[in-house]
């Protein structure tokens, strides 16, 4: 069932990242829109499931929120050392395709650590799992959009953007079957979340939003980086 389910999930990531193909022509909103739905995703959603999963608090700070600062410190340190290994190379100014690559890797990570929570909320019963399925579809354009956006905004090649496009895809079915052999413990998760929360956060905040603001900084762009905000509100609510 688990499985089936996560098929949603499948169709989902793709038709994202089909939506990102198609508006290639408006960048500029396209990146206010991804950016507005990573805020959201991190915000709204990835960071109370982690508190949820993951409350422990280490020397007065809950757990989730440490790795949620390391997830950031992380994401920027490795920008920047691949920064500078592009500069020691003489390579030409722009982004590090690297970058992109990595980032996507992160998300196909999450899409595959969405599937194993779809299988184990199915071993804990019927509602809750469908109940998580629901979350994880619904967010699931939105990992989509962001991860052949991340990929294609480093100057990765089109051919490249859509094999991530369709890893990221295929994670969640991957991982909903991998529930079959095991249980992952729910400490566990949270802190993966809260980690994975801050590296998004940083590639919103110091990438996405600042590139989709540098030549057009209109207010069209702000307007599609609100509406992401909102469309995951919404979605969370509805399944909530």
């Amino acid at each position: 069932m688990a499985v089936f389910v996560a098929l949603g999930a499948f169709l989902m990531t793709l038709f994202g990242g089909w939506v990102a193909q198609r508006v290639t022509d408006r960048r500029h909103l396209v990146l206010g829109l991804a950016g507005g739905l990573m805020l959201g995703v991190v915000g709204l959603e990835l960071l109370p499931e982690a508190l949820e999963a993951a409350g422990d608090e280490v020397f007065g700070v809950p757990q989730a929120l440490l790795l949620f600062v390391g997830g950031f410190l992380v994401a920027h340190l490795v920008e920047r050392l691949l920064a500078v290994r592009r500069a020691a190379h003489g390579a030409s100014e722009g982004r590090v395709p690297q970058v992109g690559l990595t980032a996507a890797g992160a998300m196909v990570g999450h899409s595959l650590m969405d599937g194993i929570a779809i299988g184990a909320a199915f071993q804990v019963g019927e509602g809750m799992g469908t109940t998580v399925a629901l979350a994880v579809v619904t967010h699931d354009f939105a990992d989509g959009f962001n991860t052949y956006t991340l990929t294609s905004l480093y100057g990765n090649a089109r051919r490249k953007a859509l094999a991530m496009l369709f890893a990221d895809a295929v994670a969640p079915v991957a991982g909903a079957a991998s529930t079959v052999l095991f249980t992952l413990p729910g400490e566990f998760l949270g802190s993966y979340l809260g980690f994975f929360g801050g590296a998004l956060l940083y590639l919103a905040a110091a990438e996405i939003l600042p590139e989709a603001h540098h030549e057009h900084p209109a207010r069209s762009t702000l307007l599609c980086t609100v509406a992401g905000v909102a469309f995951i509100w919404l979605m969370v609510g509805l399944v909530s």
